[in-house]
């Protein structure tokens, strides 16, 4: 006897994105040409499904799925990319929405089964005020230089949150790309070096590397963006930790009994203060006030 396809048809509403700002009635802020183009590319869906990327996705999984609410509610997932995480979450019971501003990842992620694609800017979401009980900013702020942008980001986070809601914000470290390059050999080509000192120093991150523009901030300086837009941060978390510059990563991530020896120990210094810098990436949990 058939049975009803599980999977609608996708669900993608590529007009979103043309609202006008709440605030001043001007045409939402566009994403810097370079940055969508090089996400144009098409290499984000796989990032974090195949090779080394795969820990970042398993501990992303593993954090979410220890700070935020029971599943259930609606969950807007900001600068949500192809829908990786989208997948997941929608499968743990969220009703999931997700708003990136390329165009290629919302065709992407409206193959996902149970989630709604669509094109937006985290910094003029198309959503009520307090509409949502979870907003997942893991993309927006470390692609937005200007302070002023990542406020923004941050409000509109603020505004559509529900009273009690949750907002987990992802950063890229100020020292991820030099640990990277030590880790790959790169840090020994004088033209790539140039490129590190800048950015070690001043968190910027120029296109033309392996990356395009992009900002970088050491764990305090996020706290304090976090908790200046009208929330009060409830934790922090180093996402790959040490693991993710283990020269054998692949082999650890393909043995069951190894991983799951490696998830055990990163959950042990995850919010450790003194080394949530070496972490790739960071995850900031934050309530309204």
């Amino acid at each position: 006897m058939p049975t009803e396809n599980p999977c609608p048809e996708p669900n993608v509403n590529p007009q979103a994105g043309q609202r006008t700002d709440r605030l001043s009635s001007r045409p939402a802020p566009e994403l810097a040409p370079e940055i969508l183009d090089y996400y144009a590319q098409g290499r984000e869906d796989g990032r974090l499904r195949y090779g080394a990327g795969r820990l970042e996705l398993l501990r992303t999984q593993d954090i979410l799925r220890r700070v935020l609410p029971e599943p259930g509610g609606r969950l807007l997932d900001v600068g949500g990319a192809s829908g990786v995480h989208a997948q997941w979450l929608a499968s743990d019971g969220w009703s999931v929405e997700l708003v990136d501003p390329v165009p290629l990842h919302v065709e992407q992620a409206a193959t996902v089964c149970g989630i709604v694609a669509r094109l937006g800017d985290a910094r003029a979401l198309d959503a009520p005020d307090a509409s949502v009980d979870v907003v997942l900013l893991l993309g927006p702020l470390y692609h937005l230089p200007d302070v002023i942008d990542r406020r923004a980001v941050l409000a509109e986070a603020r505004r559509v949150l529900r009273p009690g809601g949750t907002a987990v914000v992802a950063t890229i470290n100020r020292y991820a790309g030099l640990h990277d390059q030590l880790n790959r050999g790169g840090w020994f080509e004088p033209w790539r070096r140039a490129r590190l000192v800048v950015t070690a120093a001043t968190g910027l991150v120029e296109p033309g590397g392996d990356f395009t523009t992009a900002y970088l901030e050491p764990p305090g300086e996020v706290d304090a963006e976090v908790a200046g837009c009208g929330f009060r941060v409830t934790g922090q978390y180093g996402v790959e930790g040490t693991a993710w510059l283990m020269s054998d990563l692949d082999a650890v991530l393909d043995d069951p009994d190894r991983l799951a020896a490696l998830l055990a120990a990163l959950r042990i210094v995850e919010s450790e203060p003194t080394l949530l810098g070496v972490s790739g990436h960071l995850l900031t949990v934050a309530v309204p006030e």
